[in-house]
């Protein structure tokens, strides 16, 4: 068999979630990080289709889980965007680069802050590292995202309260030298105000 035919069956198998054929592919010598057109690696693919047991099984051989297709996405950052606590739970004891970008600058908390996603934002502050005041590209923290892009409603104020327990700053402007509170204040968000006053704002 081709490397090519090989890397597309192993591509194929976790695609499909199928251990059986992904470790007969690593045991022909496929190249566990060969990638599609995308840039997805068979972890990645396993990653976003939800097939726990292929990416336990490709950790545990070894694949790179830092590698990141055309989108920025790899299995950590689609754990914190989707809301996938059993994929973050899988991938975190392999120390994923916490620093990784999303396509629009942020790390794994900042996504999650903006979705809420509560469960991952508390994983991820009470587990790892993770800055917790990273500005994306467009200047805004987790803290920030969290106020300006969603609803304020109870997830939201949860994460705010999570955020601000874990060293969030409450000073931290946008782009626009607009704070925290200013901004909850403008949208009229008087739970998640009350919260930034509380934390010193």
């Amino acid at each position: 068999m081709s490397d090519k035919a090989l890397i597309s069956d192993f591509l194929f198998a976790a695609e499909q979630g199928d251990s059986e054929a992904l470790k007969s592919c690593l045991d022909k010598g496929v190249d566990i990080n060969a990638v599609n057109r995308q840039g997805r690696t068979a972890i990645t693919i396993a990653s976003l289709n939800k097939h726990y047991d292929c990416v336990e099984l490709l950790i545990a051989a070894g694949a790179d889980i830092d590698k990141q297709d055309q989108t920025c996405f790899n299995p950590f950052l689609l754990s914190c965007l989707n809301n996938d606590l059993t994929l973050l739970r899988l991938v975190l004891p392999a120390n994923p680069d916490l620093d990784r970008l999303t396509r629009f600058g942020g790390v794994g908390i900042t996504p999650a802050s903006e979705k809420g996603h509560v469960d991952i934002v508390r994983e991820l502050l009470t587990c790892t590292e993770i800055n917790v005041n990273h500005t994306n590209f467009v200047g805004w923290t987790p803290l920030l995202e969290a106020i300006v892009l969603n609803d304020g409603g109870a997830k939201q104020q949860e994460i705010v309260k999570l955020l601000l327990e874990h060293g969030a700053n409450p000073h931290m402007t946008d782009k626009y030298g607009k704070s925290p509170l200013t901004l909850a204040r403008e949208k009229d968000y008087r739970e998640i105000a009350e919260l930034l006053i509380a934390a010193g704002a």
